[in-house]
């Protein structure tokens, strides 16, 4: 049953909040950093979006068989390439926040923008989850 890899994916998201939330803690204090930075909000996505989230969603899917939705499929592919793809971004904003890195207009605004299409990739992903779970739950409304 497919319950079981979403159950897997939610367990791969926990793995990689803990990780990010040591990396988060680590650099920082190895840099004596102590103000703002996005590495701080990793932890957080990784956690809620990936964990939770498939946690949740491995609990629909015992009732509305998910996986049988095309527009599920969609959006377990493409969800697993935006979550992963922001949290990568704020990664290297933080870094360079906590490194102190000066950045050009040109270099900040390229950073806003690569971050953007993550952003995008996710607001569609959810779109299509929300199609999916309207399309599974359509048979139970009649």
């Amino acid at each position: 049953m497919k319950t079981k890899k979403l159950i897997d994916t939610a367990f791969v998201y926990a793995i990689a909040a803990m990780v990010w939330g040591v990396f988060y803690r680590e650099f920082t204090k190895f840099f004596a950093f102590s103000g703002k930075t996005t590495l701080a909000v990793t932890h957080v996505h990784f956690f809620a979006l990936g964990t939770l989230v498939f946690l949740l969603l491995a609990l629909f899917n015992l009732h509305l068989n998910l996986w049988e939705q095309p527009q599920f499929r969609w959006f377990y592919r493409l969800y697993n390439i935006a979550l992963p793809y922001m949290v990568i971004l704020f990664t290297v904003r933080g870094v360079l926040q906590v490194l102190g890195t000066p950045l050009s207009t040109a270099a900040n605004a390229a950073i806003s923008g690569i971050s953007g299409i993550g952003h995008i990739l996710m607001a569609v992903s959810i779109v299509l989850l929300f199609l999916a779970l309207r399309r599974s739950t359509a048979s139970l409304n009649k």
